[in-house]
């Protein structure tokens, strides 16, 4: 495994916790980036990681992510993430839930979970028995499952990217391809559904896959037909580094706007986007919306509260496609260079709610 210090992806991260607890069967990373403007709050994901060391790459790649969104979104937050390594569909138990909160628990405020893919409120339901410092719980005021503000976001920032680049204030028979139909994905695909898109979509879950099917009507197919169908828009909502110097040149798509974290492999992907004439949205910018509901229901946020601080994600990225367009430079390029001079600046006195 590499040294911390020395991978690639530290990017000065504050605190990198390695959780080893044979008796509950967990192991784990918690990764907290930065906390200048407030406790980090990050997602706990947990899945089947190929090796310790991809398990570390992806948690530190995801809490540098988290860092960028919260600040964007304009709340109270540093960024962090933290990964189980393990298969959420038989590796679950109390045990080890209760020995993350434990893990958790024992960083004293510095990182607030919440779900992400392989968790659900339910697990951190277990994990609160043993840690204060969770959210995303389901049936209390400032909780509950944040994927519906996740995916709303993404909607309507599907609709200003559509409205920038084609001119049009609908998604009538426009031609939107979903990778991945977990909770965020198939409320994605609901709202575009239900807006007149025709939704074509893949996941290697069936199950995901035939209730899309049989409660959306939408079509199904394999991953491999998705990236290289023809579409208007393509909305990557599973894991990340889809977009890469393999899978760039097959897509046929004009948008890409989805709800996945690090949709890039390598900077180098947004150069490649940006030459095929590809108008990228960045992930961090535009998926914010599940951030924005947690912080607000801990900080007593109302549900309109919450529904300002979502619609304000659009705004923030027509402010970002403008000033791209007008550089010559892409959007990431200007949404990094924003979300680095909130990091570095002040701590904000409010949370904001308009296009930063």
């Amino acid at each position: 495994m590499n040294n911390s210090f020395t991978h690639p992806e530290f990017a000065d991260h504050e605190r990198v916790v390695f959780v080893n607890d044979k008796a509950a069967g967990l192991q784990a990373i918690i990764a907290v980036h930065n906390t200048q403007q407030g406790p980090a709050i990050g997602g706990c994901r947990m899945w089947p990681y190929e090796s310790a060391d991809a398990a570390l790459t992806d948690v530190l790649r995801l809490s540098r992510g988290m860092t960028y969104k919260n600040a964007l979104a304009g709340i109270n937050s540093g960024g962090g993430k933290s990964v189980i390594i393990g298969d959420p569909q038989t590796d679950k138990s109390p045990t080890l839930f209760k020995a993350m909160g434990s893990a958790i628990e024992s960083l004293g405020g510095r990182y607030i979970v919440a779900e992400d893919s392989g968790t659900s409120p339910a697990d951190m339901a277990i994990m609160a028995e043993s840690t204060s410092h969770v959210a995303g719980l389901e049936g209390e005021a400032n909780s509950g499952d944040p994927s519906p503000s996740t995916a709303l976001g993404v909607f309507l920032s599907i609709c200003e990217a559509v409205s920038y680049r084609f001119c049009r204030s609908d998604l009538v028979g426009l031609r939107v391809h979903i990778q991945g139909l977990g909770k965020v994905g198939f409320g994605l695909a609901k709202l575009l559904v239900d807006s007149g898109a025709i939704v074509v979509a893949s996941d290697i879950n069936e199950n995901n896959c035939r209730r899309a099917s049989d409660e959306l009507s939408i079509g199904i197919v394999s991953n491999d037909e998705l990236l290289t169908g023809h579409c208007d828009v393509f909305a990557p909502c599973a894991l990340g580094g889809v977009l890469n110097e393999w899978s760039i040149p097959t897509l046929k798509t004009t948008v890409i706007a989805g709800a996945a974290n690090n949709q890039l492999l390598t900077q180098e992907d947004d150069r490649r986007l940006a030459d095929a004439g590809i108008l990228y949205c960045p992930d961090y910018l535009i998926n914010a919306g599940g951030v924005v509901d947690v912080y607000q229901r801990i900080h007593g946020g109302t549900q309109v509260d919450i529904d300002a601080g979502v619609a304000a994600i659009a705004a923030r990225l027509k402010s970002v496609l403008t000033e791209a367009d007008s550089r010559g430079i892409s959007p990431e390029k200007v949404a990094q260079e924003r979300a680095e001079k909130l990091i570095s600046g002040p701590k904000n006195d409010s949370v904001s709610t308009v296009a930063a």
